[in-house]
């Protein structure tokens, strides 16, 4: 995977290098180095972001609740 699908993957799942370091308790500073291509993006990492992202792009929010508040 490269470091730019990286991205659109996070982008499509609505995570941040935050988000995703937190899902999976690893260093930030793992997350970023894969963000940027210093690091190599695991297999099973990246087969498992394209299976999220896809999720997402197949599943997208729903926009009948935009706006939507509560009755008080």
């Amino acid at each position: 995977m490269t470091p730019q699908r990286f991205s659109e993957c996070l982008l499509h799942i609505r995570w941040t290098p935050i988000n995703l370091a937190s899902a999976l308790q690893c260093d930030l500073s793992w997350v970023e180095a894969l963000e940027v291509g210093n690091e190599e993006v695991p297999k099973e990492l990246g087969e498992w972001l394209e299976a999220l992202a896809q999720a997402h792009e197949a599943l997208p929010p729903l926009k009948m609740f935009r706006g939507r508040r509560t009755a008080l």
